[in-house]
């Protein structure tokens, strides 16, 4: 018998015990929601994180108002939401934080064999001529789907295409897949042109790149805040001049040299802890890891203060959204949109980079490592 075998949960772990010898009782505790709500293959439990809530943190809407945030956060690491939680307390009491962002929309990026750089620049062209026909077949695929435009790119015998669309309040890959692979039937219908694969690594989804970092993907996100002399003194322990010129060498040269595509302290282990609590997927996290903190010294000692992420892809219905307790876990957040949730995501990053830096320049952070990230026995 093999795994494929059993029809539950309870079977499978009792058929590994058994082969495996070993005992599965913490798994078997975890598993807290009904099968029929779980889409994995051969399940035999859950596994946890500890969650944790920073916050509130303080967004500003506009001049005369703001709007309190709780941060939810899954995470194994200890010191890391006491360290977003300080964030959270200087940038409060600086005045809060602003938050702007630009939807760009979920891509798919295909990948043709046009044959030569004559048939492939022709593909482009027809499909520029043909973009309302390509418009209509993707938005009959879903009612909460629209399509945007397309990005293409002509290498050789390939053509690699890049579309974008607007997917609601999900964040929608299999929704932009399902609409990607009608666009290309419509394509070999119409031109004779056949996908080679329906992600040619042109979207560019769960890696790295220099096309995400620079077109962004899903939305892009800016937040900024001028932190006060006297809260950068009280709160964070330091000066601005120290975070400044711990910021200049980390973040900036030590990301030169080390061909970095995070300009950044730590933007992974935030983006990371709320995903694992909101229930996106996980593997977005090496997008949300790339992004810049910029900061600079005001002439009366304050710090500005403001992280970029160009790439984060996030949504609050679809997926593990879908898990009761990661939306138990969205509605701390009190939001009812991607966007909203995004803008939470981002204000907490920033409040975490901000704490970060500042322990590394006040020489802190094995300390708070040693005090909050050891069990004690």
């Amino acid at each position: 018998m093999t795994l494929r075998d059993f029809k539950n949960a309870k079977d499978r772990r009792q058929y590994l015990e058994k082969k495996l010898n070993i005992k599965l009782e913490n798994i078997k505790k975890a598993l807290l929601h009904d099968e029929k709500e779980i889409t994995v293959e051969n399940l035999i439990g859950e596994t946890t994180l500890p969650l944790g809530v920073a916050g509130p943190i303080k967004i500003q809407k506009s001049k005369f108002k703001s709007q309190n945030y709780y941060i939810p956060l899954a995470t194994t690491e200890g010191a890391l939401v006491a360290s977003v939680n300080r964030g959270c307390k200087a940038v409060n009491q600086s005045g809060g934080v602003k938050v702007f962002l630009e939807k760009i929309g979920t891509t798919r990026g295909p990948v043709y064999e046009t044959g030569n750089l004559e048939k492939g620049f022709w593909f482009l062209d027809w499909l520029k001529k043909n973009e309302n026909l390509i418009k209509k077949t993707a938005e009959k695929t879903s009612s909460y789907l629209k399509y945007l435009k397309f990005d293409g790119k002509v290498i050789g015998p390939y053509t690699f295409l890049r579309f974008y669309f607007d997917t609601g309040k999900a964040m929608g890959m299999n929704m932009v897949t399902f609409a990607t692979d009608e666009i290309n039937k419509l394509i070999e219908e119409k031109t004779g042109i056949s996908c080679l694969a329906l992600s040619g690594n042109f979207c560019v989804d769960k890696k790295p790149s220099w096309l995400n970092f620079n077109l962004g993907r899903g939305v892009s996100l800016w937040a900024e805040a001028i932190i006060k002399k006297k809260v950068v003194e009280e709160v964070l322990k330091t000066t601005s001049q120290k975070i400044f010129d711990v910021w200049l060498a980390k973040n900036m040269a030590g990301s030169l040299v080390s061909g970095s595509l995070g300009f950044n302290a730590h933007f992974a282990n935030i983006v990371a802890a709320f995903f694992s609590a909101t229930g996106q997927d996980l593997a977005h996290v090496v997008e949300g890891s790339m992004g810049i903190t910029a900061t600079k010294l005001e002439d009366n000692g304050d710090l500005y203060f403001s992280i970029y992420l160009p790439s984060v892809m996030i949504g609050v219905v679809g997926g593990g959204t879908n898990l009761a307790i990661k939306k138990e876990a969205i509605k701390i957040t009190k939001v009812k949109t991607k966007e909203e949730l995004a803008k939470v995501l981002a204000a907490a990053v920033l409040a975490g980079e901000l704490s970060l830096l500042a322990s590394l320049a006040e020489g802190s952070l094995a300390k708070a490592h040693k005090k909050l990230g050891r069990i004690k026995k």
